[in-house]
């Protein structure tokens, strides 16, 4: 008798063995990071992810496990023109290859394109979820087109340099003294 896999301890070997393919949602709370960006009280969506595991065939050696993993999710951002909140789809679609070790990971990460991890004892797919829909945000979130005008001072700041004497003036009196 086959037991549905657990998406927050996932034995990944097993699961590629199975080819188990886990799907579901979450709400963004359960995500905390993720739950922690998100600002004011506009209402979102729940994360919505999918995960296929497999096993890859290698000839002459063991197969490969790898993970294709697809989420999206909504959260809302300060605008960095207005700082109103601005609500930015997020959405992440990558296949990850889990391998024997760190070290493993890290020399076939440096010189390949393809994801790598060191494969865990057990995989927290929310924390990989959530992990993953993190690094995807924008790093300036803003609105296309701001929904207030952006407030602009009526007069112009009077400058403070213009009390104190320039610097380069009181160093040529000091040279013309000598």
């Amino acid at each position: 008798m086959t037991t549905a896999a657990d998406p927050r301890k996932l034995d990944m070997a097993r699961s590629a063995r199975d080819a188990d393919h886990l799907q579901g949602e979450w709400p963004l709370a359960s995500l905390p990071r993720l739950a922690e960006v998100h600002v004011g009280d506009v209402p979102v969506p729940p994360v919505r992810w999918s995960a296929q595991a497999e096993l890859r065939p290698v000839l002459g050696g063991e197969g490969e496990i790898w993970l294709h993993l697809q989420a999206s999710a909504e959260v809302a951002m300060p605008c960095q023109r207005c700082l109103a909140p601005v609500r930015l789809p997020v959405s992440v679609d990558r296949w990850i290859r889990f391998v024997a070790g760190e070290a493993q990971a890290e020399a076939l990460d440096a010189e390949s394109e393809d994801d790598v991890l060191a494969l865990p004892r057990w995989l927290d797919l929310a924390e990989l979820i959530e992990d993953e829909l993190l690094l995807a945000l924008p790093i300036v979130p803003r609105h296309d087109v701001c929904p207030a005008p952006l407030p602009i001072p009526e007069q112009p700041l009077e400058e403070e340099g213009d009390a104190r004497p320039n610097p380069f003036a009181v160093l040529a009196q000091l040279k013309s003294r000598s």
